[in-house]
């Protein structure tokens, strides 16, 4: 055995072919009238995810939910399967192979030719969906970001491609516990700045939840 100290690891970087589902709810038709892509929070599956927006009209509504790659099992049974988008884990280089999935849903989709886009976020699917907007530039009528924390480095530059109609929803529960540990009046200052005059910031009666009633709405 060698007396010599171990070396330092050494990162390497290897780049192959990334693949990723999706999964969607209901038919694009010539009657939709809204088309959602809709990102999920941590431990979710995108297919069960979807059950939260079962209840929307399913001849004007086309919903779409691409699906988190990191998998793991939920609990020490290995019977349940939930999944992660990011952690603090090399965030920006994992940010960027979920931007060329993302972008190649958004071809795959024809989601420019959507009549009206609503891109919803929940949870931890707030930081990828607003980094995937200001990153690639996605265009959208209404941007809902429910009860999830809006990256640090964006600022109000990372969204002046959006146009003049476009609305920004940020909601959270008025006990949501995330919301006082991310600082609530530093979040929403954060925001406002960003967004300016096209945010509305609300609160619902609840915790860290999704309530199928505000989605209808």
């Amino acid at each position: 055995m060698s007396d010599l100290p171990p070396g330092n690891p050494t990162e390497h970087l290897l780049t192959s072919p990334f693949t990723c589902s999706y999964s969607s709810l209901f038919e694009r038709t010539q009657h939709t009238q809204t088309v959602w892509v809709v990102f999920h929070g941590i431990g979710y599956l995108s297919r069960y995810f979807l059950r939260h927006f079962s209840h929307l009209d399913p001849v004007r509504n086309y919903v779409v939910a691409p699906q988190a790659p990191s998998l793991y099992y939920l609990n020490d049974s290995y019977t349940h399967v939930g999944a992660s988008w990011l952690t603090r884990e090399q965030t920006r280089r994992n940010m960027e192979n979920l931007l060329g999935f993302l972008d190649r849903l958004w071809e795959a989709e024809n989601l420019k030719a959507a009549p009206r886009l609503v891109l919803f976020g929940y949870s931890q699917g707030v930081s990828v969906l607003t980094r995937w907007v200001a990153n690639s530039r996605i265009a959208c009528d209404r941007m809902v970001l429910y009860a999830g924390k809006l990256p640090d480095e964006l600022g109000p530059e990372s969204f002046d491609h959006l146009g003049p109609g476009a609305t920004v929803e940020m909601r959270y529960g008025n006990s949501d516990p995330y919301l006082e540990r991310w600082d609530r009046h530093k979040q929403e200052q954060h925001a406002r700045e960003v967004f300016g005059e096209r945010l509305h910031w609300s609160y619902y009666q609840g915790g860290h939840e999704l309530l199928q009633e505000l989605i209808l709405e």
